[in-house]
């Protein structure tokens, strides 16, 4: 039954915000296997599906941020201004171009398990180390414009990757963790109007998203989202460079398992 379709996508997507959310993860490159192979959101469909569960579920954590006050930070802005023109330029190659997934995986799985297993020694070890020179502003926009231009293709927020790179970097996941969301999320609306009006042009079959499997994800994520924000300052820096390590290595098996 279709009620039943949209429950699993519920409650899919509420427990699997309340846990990414903590460092800066909105959830979607989980959800999207869920959504493909669970939900049966056909394909491109499902691309702006997930950018659509990322716009309604991104308030929730952003509210519970911003009334901690770990919003206003340069690294939101530095990320906006390399993602939002990444995931339009992404959205444009994905409905004109439509590459295959298959390099795409295989790079971020050798990118993101390396660094998953690192953050994860490195946090267990308690390895007292310098900290690194802080990465600069213009990397920092460089890199969020090709991960833009992947969210957009792929239909990911992001976060699964900036959020990795930029702790690993030594920044403070509490730092991270609200940049990231708050990229994910102007970036996903930014994306869902773009597949909108691509929508109108396009004739490589439907690239309008699943509206009530959106919402429904959307609306899990927003609970699990505002949940997992309020879990993270219980949460040790440790716990929550270990926990995105695990997430991490995660997509990159996932990835590279499906790359195959």
């Amino acid at each position: 039954m279709d009620w039943l379709r949209l429950l699993e996508g519920f409650a899919s997507a509420l427990v699997i915000a309340t846990v990414t959310t903590p460092v800066g993860v909105s959830g979607a490159v989980f959800l999207l296997p869920v959504q493909l192979d669970l939900l049966h959101v056909p394909n491109p469909a499902v691309t702006p599906t997930n950018l659509m569960y990322n716009v309604v579920a991104g308030p929730g954590a952003l509210l519970r941020f911003r009334r901690a006050g770990q919003l206003a930070s340069p690294l939101s802005r530095q990320l906006l201004v390399g993602t939002l023109p990444g995931v339009v330029l992404g959205e444009i190659i994905r409905v004109y171009i439509v590459p295959g997934p298959r390099v795409f995986r295989v790079v971020a799985a050798a990118v993101l398990l390396p660094i998953g297993v690192w953050l994860i020694h490195m946090a267990l070890a308690r390895v007292q180390r310098p900290d690194p020179p802080p990465m600069s502003s213009p990397r920092i926009t460089a890199m969020a414009l090709v991960v833009g231009i992947i969210g957009g293709i792929y239909g990911i927020g992001g976060g699964s990757i900036l959020g990795p790179i930029l702790v690993g970097s030594g920044m403070a996941v509490s730092v991270v963790a609200p940049a990231a969301l708050a990229a994910t999320f102007v970036t996903s609306m930014v994306g869902a109007l773009t597949y909108a009006m691509l929508a109108l042009t396009s004739t490589s079959g439907s690239i309008a998203p699943e509206w009530s499997v959106g919402l429904a994800c959307g609306l899990g994520g927003l609970i699990g989202g505002y949940m997992g924000a309020r879990l993270q300052p219980r949460m040790p820096e440790t716990a929550l460079r270990v926990l995105l390590g695990v997430l991490a290595v995660a997509v990159a098996v996932g990835y590279r398992a499906a790359g195959v």
